[in-house]
């Protein structure tokens, strides 16, 4: 099943995505977890390849063990910054033998461990390039940064690389995690301007810890609303009310979103399901 087939049909769409899992204790808890939410019945989950690529091995043998045990639909997680070529079509090749037509294409971080050089993939362009030649029945999907992604010298040249995708065949985007609804219609407005057409999928995060939340904020470039950041100073020290805040926060959020029509909400879970559930009930209830 192609996800971008499925946006919009029978409603907005809700999908989750997880943390790779580092014992066999963490894969049992991130099983469970999906479990927990198949009950909402997400359009698609996915599993992340963990800091440095460290966990791309894994993604496809994940993602059939997700539809296997749950029935979901999962998405593959790809990335190719330092990776052979013989491993980028070995991973396709992969999924398409089990099936797996729905792929999340990205660049990726440089390895963790080991020296490696530029090589066959050095962006995700040109990633999308090859499941489009490799695998051309499938569904691609690509990462989008309202807030402009870290590495990027202006609004403008990532704007320019997103583009450059759209191009290349992208079916979606999916945004990073952002906390305020006008930076995210800002930036699609600018994305239109230049002609990227395709549906772009807002990411939320549901506020969950205090100190988390802004540790992601400093690595992925995102900002916490002043009146947001403030409120969470203020219960900083007590768990149960940030998690409401988040909660709170989350939903209001994503109401926005789905009342100006965006084609569906993608959360970042945390690993956790409580939250997400509560958000996810909150918006179909």
């Amino acid at each position: 099943m192609r996800i971008i087939d499925r946006l919009g049909v029978d409603g907005p769409s809700f999908s989750f995505e997880f943390f790779p899992p580092k014992t066999s204790k963490g894969e049992e808890r991130l099983f469970k977890t999906i479990t927990q939410l198949s009950a909402l019945n997400p359009t698609f989950v996915s599993v992340t390849c963990g800091a440095g690529g460290s966990t791309r091995l894994k993604t496809a043998e994940w993602a059939s063990q997700i539809r296997k045990e749950s029935g979901i639909e999962p998405m593959v997680h790809m990335t190719c910054l330092g990776v052979p070529e013989s491993e980028v079509r070995q991973t396709l090749n992969e999924a398409k033998q089990a099936g797996l037509s729905n792929i999340l294409a990205l660049r990726g971080d440089p390895p963790l461990e080991g020296s490696w050089e530029p090589g066959f993939c050095n962006f995700a362009n040109e990633l999308i390039g090859v499941i489009r030649e490799d695998f051309p029945d499938a569904c691609i999907a690509a990462a989008c940064y309202p807030e402009k992604h870290t590495e990027a010298d202006s609004f403008r040249s990532d704007l320019e690389a997103m583009k450059r995708k759209s191009d290349a065949g992208v079916d979606f985007f999916i945004t990073q995690l952002f906390f305020d609804n006008a930076k995210y219609f800002e930036f699609v407005g600018r994305a239109r301007s230049i002609g990227i057409t395709q549906p772009i999928i807002p990411g939320i995060m549901p506020i969950q810890n205090v100190e988390q939340v802004r540790r992601f904020t400093s690595m992925c470039g995102a900002t916490i609303p002043a009146h947001l950041s403030k409120l969470l100073s203020q219960y900083d020290a007590a768990p149960a009310a940030v998690y409401h805040i988040g909660i709170a926060h989350a939903i209001a959020q994503s109401h926005e979103l789905l009342e100006a029509g965006v084609p569906g909400i993608h959360f970042y879970t945390l690993n956790k399901s409580p939250a997400t559930r509560v958000v996810v009930e909150a918006l179909k209830s």
